[in-house]
């Protein structure tokens, strides 16, 4: 495919993302003697495993583990019983205090997922009888901030971010095709990158999501501009990007490989970026804008809450909290001064 418009090396080394489950996210554990912290997180991870825990979930909590490992282990703690509730207790405040490379802490929300990942093991610990009491059971996690999604995108940034690709090139066919996607169903990264061939159905023209979120499926309507920007991709683009016939996924990196949805991120963003909107964001931004988007036209909130996979009804509520254009026009038709004004 050398010479073809858009597959350039560069390009292609970008969207090179490693496995289909997350590629080189994965981080080798700290080694340790059998019976240390070390030797029993790789079987406690094992143990998600066999329970059944979907593979983002088991990475999430290797990562969180592998940063506390290695904490513990710059400070001689290799044993479980060496941890106590005090030295758990000091591991968050470490948490509280890093800053990342950009000089901004750790988000609440990281901070209670490692910290939470750490009560998890120690209970399992507790349930082995490796430790008599389990010194996690009384740690207490940082209060989940209450803040409102980002604004959504208006119809017109929208359509600038979706526009940023070339629909000359055969790439900037795929990318269209994903950023309308991402749009019109309001997909995860990661469930837009586990998409198969299998789970298009354009003839009743939706979309399987397999094994979403808390292990669920859900089949989810697709727009017809959606469908049509697929349609183009599977004609022209996938058959000269797929190198295994048996390869399954739909969508397809310069290398015949599924995407990784760290690069479907950065992907995204560029294009934001690209879009000149003055906005900042990634795929989270296209689903929330979807949602909010088909809330303002009058979606059921029961409907948003299906397509976009969430389990509880109040996780879609806060949508309702941020619908300004719906706000602003009952404001306009209730507020006594707006009345005023058209008296």
């Amino acid at each position: 495919m050398a010479g073809k418009k858009g597959y350039d090396a560069t390009r292609k080394l970008r969207e090179r993302g490693g496995d289909k489950r997350g590629g080189n996210r994965a981080q080798e554990l700290p080694k340790g003697q059998p019976g240390s912290l070390a030797a029993e997180a790789l079987l406690y991870l094992e143990s998600l495993a066999v329970r059944n825990y979907t593979a983002d979930t088991i990475e999430g909590r290797r990562d969180a583990l592998k940063v506390f490992l290695l904490w513990a282990g710059e400070r001689e703690l290799a044993e479980p019983t060496s941890i106590t509730k005090a030295i758990l207790e000091s591991y968050q405040r470490h948490l509280w205090r890093w800053r990342k490379k950009n000089g901004k802490p750790l988000g609440i929300s990281t901070q209670r997922s490692r910290l939470s990942t750490l009560k998890d093991y120690f209970a399992w610990l507790t349930k082995k009888n490796l430790l008599t009491a389990n010194p996690a059971s009384e740690l207490e996690l940082p209060r989940q901030e209450k803040r409102l999604p980002v604004e959504a995108l208006t119809l017109s940034q929208v359509k600038a971010v979706l526009n940023v690709p070339d629909p000359t090139d055969l790439l900037g066919i795929r990318d269209r095709a994903i950023l309308e996607v991402f749009y019109s169903v309001g997909l995860r990264r990661g469930e837009l990158a586990k998409l198969e061939l299998t789970d298009l159905n354009q003839e009743r023209q939706t979309l399987q999501i397999r094994q979403g979120k808390g292990h669920k499926d859900r089949v989810v309507p697709v727009g017809e501009r959606a469908l049509e920007w697929l349609a183009r991709y599977l004609d022209e683009t996938r058959p000269r990007l797929v190198l295994d016939l048996f390869e399954k996924s739909l969508f397809l990196t310069s290398y015949g490989e599924a995407f990784n949805p760290d690069v479907l991120s950065r992907m995204v963003t560029k294009f934001i970026k690209q879009a000149d909107i003055g906005r900042t964001g990634s795929c989270h931004l296209l689903r929330h804008t979807c949602a909010t988007h088909m809330l303002e036209g009058g979606a059921d909130i029961r409907f948003i809450q299906q397509l976009l996979g969430h389990e509880k009804l109040e996780t879609t509520a806060i949508y309702t909290q941020v619908s300004i254009e719906q706000l602003k026009a009952v404001h306009r038709q209730t507020h006594p001064a707006e009345a005023a004004k058209k008296a």
